[in-house]
């Protein structure tokens, strides 16, 4: 295994068990938008079969979509703050060399 760490790739055994913790509640996020968007979805489906749920089932595409939008910047958010409680002045040393 390469010395180099890389953001979104970091061994789940390097980590301390407050960067562990903030994985999972991250992840339970990511989980919960997921769940929230494939929710959406199937209700606003649903609705399109009727024409009086029509604009209920769009707002609730739209509001499935955000959520779905929502996911890689929670991420995102996890990683850039993984690497804030890491030593990332030492990440910097090892990429230059």
């Amino acid at each position: 295994m390469s010395q180099n760490k890389r953001l979104f790739d970091t061994p789940k055994h390097e980590q301390t068990p407050e960067q562990r913790r903030f994985v999972a509640i991250t992840e339970i996020a990511y989980t919960v938008v997921d769940f929230g968007a494939a929710f959406c979805f199937v209700v606003g489906s649903i609705f399109f079969f009727y024409d009086s749920l029509m604009v209920p089932g769009t707002w609730l595409f739209l509001i499935g979509s955000i959520l779905f939008a929502a996911k890689p910047s929670i991420r995102l958010w996890r990683e850039l703050k993984l690497l804030e409680m890491g030593d990332y002045k030492d990440l910097a040393l090892r990429r230059k060399s």
